[in-house]
């Protein structure tokens, strides 16, 4: 074990050793927590068969486990003294680029304000808006932090200048194996947590907790998902107009940091009280549970209580499963906070308002007004910018591919390197509406 900084840390099996960074014309690339998954692993394997150098910083023992290659450092120590390890080895290793997942985790904000003082560039990685065969890279961060335009104007040059992407799934992902991993990382790293004893998690509840209720939440979703499907097909058919509110997960970062909400019970109370004061008497408002929430908080009660205090315990509706096209399909309109469910319903031509930071949230695709004006003066998005947007997120800040199943993985990986080693591009900054990771 060595002291660095002030940090206990200690080389991984082959670990990276000190130098002075990468060759000319070659980068020095740091790789920090990323999806459960090897992708980050294969594309440092990727890099490095191009003559590039690759490190990693291990946090936790779920790190280790998705590593298992050279150019390892395992942090062991506090968050007091992540800043001066960080810093020293930022200088020390001569890094060019840092890749993550989670811009907004402690460890990640820390490391980008560095890496961005230095002129280091920064690359995000995430589940794609244009789901379920796309991954999102970015430079310096998602939604708030995106640099990805929000000019309809510089959307629109950027749609001209784009190719139509294909939007036909190509590849189908892994849910068994990402939860298996999920699982085993986040329980692995719980119970060898004197491993890495400085190390806190972003999360917010104990892993056993999350998983058990999202398990009973699976299940129960078989339960009631054609409960809710009955009620949809009833609402379509009677022509009765209805909105949708989908929750997003009271975790997510989208949410936390995103958004002027510190939790999800704020933005159900605000929508649930708009459309009773506002919304046309004769609407329904559909509020649907995100599938893998844990249920650590009961949102069914919580709905009903809301609707109950506002006088429209009959007009707002508590769904759990069922088809989420067809719940957009007939939907008059679409309240979100910064989910992605945004997208599909903008894809679908429905009119979206959001309550906190989207990428998607440009004037003339959702609605710019106050929520209390949505639910009657919301208009459908412009379909040139709409048609612009997605040519124009497909070749900035997408690419093809998933995280687990092989063929779309091998594809992303690939995908990756290439855009990451990318290092003579000539494409201007995105405030000059270009972007390419």
């Amino acid at each position: 074990m060595a002291v660095e900084g002030g940090a206990m840390t200690d080389p991984a099996p082959g670990g990276a050793q000190a130098g002075p960074g990468a060759s000319p014309g070659r980068g020095t690339y740091l790789f920090l927590q990323g999806p459960i998954t090897t992708y980050f692993a294969e594309v440092a394997d990727t890099l490095e068969r191009a003559g590039h150098r690759c490190l990693r910083v291990n946090l936790c023992f779920g790190d280790r486990l998705f590593w298992r290659r050279p150019g390892a450092i395992n942090f062991r120590g506090s968050r007091e003294a992540w800043l001066s390890f960080v810093a020293d080895l930022i200088d020390r290793e001569g890094v060019t680029d840092i890749m993550l997942l989670g811009e907004q985790r402690f460890y990640h904000k820390v490391a980008i304000a560095v890496a961005k003082s230095r002129g280091v560039r920064v690359t995000v990685t995430d589940f794609g808006y244009l789901r379920p065969d796309w991954i999102t890279l970015e430079r310096d961060g998602m939604s708030a932090d995106s640099r990805f335009p929000r000019d309809p104007e510089a959307i629109l040059e950027l749609g001209r200048r784009a190719p139509e992407p294909d939007l036909q799934q190509r590849y189908r992902d892994n849910f068994l194996l990402q939860s298996v991993w999920d699982m085993v990382y986040h329980i692995s790293s719980s119970l060898l947590w004197f491993l890495h004893p400085g190390y806190r998690s972003h999360q917010v509840h104990h892993p056993a907790l999350v998983y058990i209720g999202t398990g009973i939440h699976l299940l129960r979703i078989r339960r009631n998902g054609p409960i809710a499907d009955r009620l949809v097909a009833g609402l379509t058919a009677a022509k009765t107009p209805y909105y949708v509110f989908p929750l997003q997960m009271e975790t997510d970062f989208q949410l936390r940091a995103y958004s002027p909400f510190n939790d999800l019970k704020t933005p159900i109370h605000k929508v649930i009280r708009s459309f009773a004061e506002h919304a046309p008497k004769v609407s329904r408002l559909l509020i649907k549970i995100h599938p893998l929430d844990p249920g650590v908080r009961n949102w069914n009660r919580m709905v009903r209580r809301s609707a109950r205090r506002w006088g429209v315990a009959e007009r707002v509706h508590y769904l759990d499963g069922g088809s989420l096209a067809h719940l957009l399909d007939g939907s008059h309109g679409v309240v979100t906070v910064n989910s992605t469910v945004g997208i599909w319903a903008l894809r679908a031509g429905h009119p979206v308002v959001t309550l906190g930071a989207a990428v998607f949230d440009i004037e003339g695709l959702t609605f710019q007004g106050p929520l209390d004006r949505f639910w009657t003066e919301a208009e459908p998005p412009h379909r040139d910018l709409w048609d612009a947007f997605v040519r124009a997120i497909a070749a900035e800040i997408q690419i093809r591919g998933v995280y687990y199943r092989r063929e779309g993985l091998n594809v992303a990986v690939a995908e990756t390197a290439r855009r990451l080693a990318a290092r003579d591009r000539d494409e201007a900054d995105i405030g000059d509406a270009h972007l390419t990771a």
